[in-house]
């Protein structure tokens, strides 16, 4: 397969995409039909067109799957997809809905280039269950894409050893996974990403990624650590210590 896993979209101080935009239009060649899917946000023209207009420079031709009828046919003209963040329970509930869900997993593992970024990144995963988000909806299974078989939280965020908030910090809500399910999780700071290129997994972007596995501590991965290993791992769910 042909991934690009973004954990974020926006990274602060810089417009939207730009801080991976050299990663992008490269996985994107100049003149690519890209499927845009904005379901994760409530206002999918809006959406499209801020899509639209941080790719147009690089001559990528953006076009929403809601655009113009049916989302499925619109992903059978693509040459890549990129799903947006945004909330990925109602990002979920709407591949279910709309068919993409079963289209995708079709596509993708044919060969079609997938671009995620926050919850489009969530979704390449085999389950909903590391993501951050709140159930603003319920869809009808957590069952995401599973294009890699491993969990993966965007966003992952270091406790702040200052702080005097009481609740449980990323590190300690991926250790509970962790307690009920024998998955790694592959935690992606901002402003990092996944390469998967065939059985190749690589890490990029500006910021080391974190490694959580049962029965072993957390691990540091240096931007530029090939995982490729990950790829190869057979998760379990539903699975006490």
């Amino acid at each position: 397969m042909n991934l690009l896993l973004l954990s974020n979209s926006t990274q602060y101080g810089r417009g939207y995409l730009e801080h991976a935009l050299g990663t992008v239009t490269g996985f994107l060649p100049s003149g690519a039909r890209l499927a845009f899917v904005p379901y994760a946000l409530a206002d999918h023209d809006a959406y499209t067109a801020k899509v639209r207009g941080a790719l147009a420079g690089a001559g990528i031709d953006v076009r929403g799957v809601h655009e113009g009828g049916d989302p499925v046919a619109r992903l059978g003209e693509a040459d890549a997809v990129f799903i947006g963040g945004g909330n990925s329970f109602r990002l979920l509930s709407a591949l279910y809905r709309t068919g993409l869900r079963e289209a995708l997993v079709e596509a993708v593992t044919g060969g079609l280039p997938y671009m995620g970024a926050s919850a489009g990144t969530n979704m390449a995963a085999p389950s909903l269950r590391t993501t951050n988000d709140m159930p603003i909806v319920e869809p009808p299974s957590f069952e995401a894409l599973g294009l890699v078989p491993f969990q993966i939280n965007p966003h992952y965020l270091d406790a702040d050893p200052a702080s005097t908030h009481k609740g449980e910090t990323r590190e300690e809500r991926l250790t509970e996974f962790l307690e009920e399910n024998d998955v790694p999780v592959l935690g992606l700071r901002e402003g990092s990403w996944l390469r998967v290129e065939g059985e190749r997994a690589v890490l990029g972007g500006e910021r080391d990624a974190r490694l959580f596995a049962r029965g072993t501590a957390p691990r540091e991965l240096p931007t530029g650590s090939d995982v490729s290993e990950l790829l190869r791992v057979r998760g379990e769910f539903d699975t006490r210590v």
